[in-house]
């Protein structure tokens, strides 16, 4: 994968074909760093709640996205 700030770079470009695959390789870091963060708060003893307001969305979503990924601590 591409250094990140060379993706960030590239999502401002004026040719759709770098600012759309810049577009994805962000989002698919973005998941991946989403996935990291949640754990480490689970691992830490953090609840459902506590998690899905610091992303900014309801414990069902969180809880639904990786209660079976990461398990219910």
């Amino acid at each position: 994968m591409e250094p990140v700030l060379e993706i960030a770079e590239g999502a401002t470009s004026s040719d759709p074909d770098v600012g759309l695959r810049a577009v994805a390789a962000l989002r698919a870091l973005s998941e991946r760093l989403e996935v990291l963060q949640v754990q480490a708060a689970r691992e830490l003893g953090w609840s459902w709640q506590d998690i899905a307001e610091r992303l900014g969305v309801t414990k069902q979503t969180v809880h639904r996205k990786y209660g079976r990924r990461i398990g219910r601590r």
